[in-house]
């Protein structure tokens, strides 16, 4: 499954990203990594101090994954609102959900504050980015003076993780648009 130029290292730790993602961490059995990685019986062991250290790698891998590709579109050119959107819209594979969103149902993460720590800190992250760019769009008359730029990022980033989840219950990426559209309506700038 993987390139012969990765390291043992590398592929355990992709595998266990796509594990996490597709079944959980309960889900994810140290014969599955090994199997996916295409490593030997004793590669996780050597190389990690077991599961749990490994599935932080994986997951601070993951988070640095969907920050950078967050940074990427709210980082980029354009007006506040339209980087909000361009973050709103980008290319996802919806019916598949986020890999990050995922970690958060999962009851093994979240009561494990070493292995949650890197979900929230992306989450927060997330939420405090576009709570600056909405606080950037009022300093420029772009969005009303009287919105809470907090709750908006809130707003945004459980209308992208609501999306996931309903799209994956309905089986259509339909109602993801859907919770898009509706919220960049609420969003779009006042013309005068």
């Amino acid at each position: 499954m993987y390139s012969g130029f990765m390291s043992t290292p590398e592929r355990l730790i992709e595998s266990t990203r796509e594990l996490l993602w597709e079944r959980g961490y309960t889900g994810t059995s140290p014969k599955a990594i090994l199997e996916r990685a295409d490593a030997g019986q004793g590669s996780m062991y050597h190389h990690f101090k077991g599961k749990p250290d490994l599935a932080l790698a994986a997951i601070r891998r993951t988070a640095e994954e969907m920050r950078a590709t967050a940074a990427g579109v709210l980082d980029g050119p354009g007006t506040p609102y339209a980087r909000i959107e361009a973050y709103l819209r980008r290319e996802r594979d919806v019916l598949r959900g986020c890999p990050v969103g995922r970690l958060t149902m999962d009851p093994d993460v979240i009561a494990s504050p070493e292995l949650r720590a890197p979900v929230d800190d992306t989450l927060d992250w997330l939420r405090g980015r576009i709570a600056g760019i909405v606080e950037e769009g009022k300093a420029q008359g772009q969005f009303a003076p009287g919105l809470d730029a907090g709750e908006i990022a809130a707003a945004v980033v459980a209308t992208v993780q609501g999306g996931y989840v309903l799209a994956r219950a309905c089986g259509s990426p339909a109602v993801f648009d859907a919770g898009v559209r509706g919220l960049l309506s609420l969003l779009a700038p006042r013309t005068s």
